[in-house]
């Protein structure tokens, strides 16, 4: 059975998981990237996605991300349809991974950003990387060059951060700086090696 010692790393977006996920790696553990695995299976049916969303999203194979969020993040519909298509073949990948990890009898790291929105995944230990609303909209414009009006459409089509917040095994909080946000992990780190 998958997942036996799987620990899942979520958050919002801009909350800073990507940060944390590469902490744990740098401190030897296996990760296990669900968005290396979504970009892909995005290339892997490419052509499916073409008859779908049209064929100005491909080109020589590959998928066109930033266009196709563009379409995806500002319709839910066609989310869910995107979903529908990845999601089991991501899901299936994901969960071979982790049978694998788990014969080395020691945690390791399932980042899923979308893992509450999902609920695919059996797995009972989930860190949530916080940080305030407010915040994650300002990282968020920042990072990537974005306005007000398309960053909200981007954490709108996540579960609230406070929700995600409330579901934590974990909590690690990125509200003030990366020293900090680097003390916060190490803490979760440490318990999580205890649990185990």
């Amino acid at each position: 059975m998958a997942f036996k010692y799987a620990v899942a790393l979520t958050g919002g977006i801009a909350t800073g998981k990507s940060t944390v996920s590469k902490f744990f790696a740098q401190d030897g553990f296996d990760i296990i990237d669900a968005d290396k695995i979504a970009h892909k299976m995005l290339d892997r049916y490419a052509s499916e996605i073409a008859l779908r969303f049209g064929s100005h999203l491909v080109s020589q194979k590959e998928v066109d991300r930033k266009a196709l969020g563009e379409i995806i993040f500002n319709d839910e519909e066609k989310r869910e349809e995107l979903e529908d298509i990845l999601h089991p073949a991501i899901q299936v990948e994901i969960e071979a991974i982790s049978d694998s990890f788990d014969t080395e009898f020691r945690p390791y790291i399932v980042d899923i950003p979308l893992f509450f929105e999902g609920g695919s995944y059996d797995i009972d230990d989930i860190i949530v990387v916080y940080a305030p609303a407010s915040l994650q909209l300002q990282r968020l414009m920042q990072r990537d060059n974005l306005s007000k009006e398309d960053a909200l459409a981007r954490i709108d089509s996540q579960l609230p951060i406070e929700h995600k917040k409330s579901l934590a095994t974990y909590l690690i909080d990125n509200s003030l700086d990366k020293e900090h946000l680097f003390t916060e992990y190490q803490q979760v780190r440490d318990t999580i090696i205890g649990n185990f």
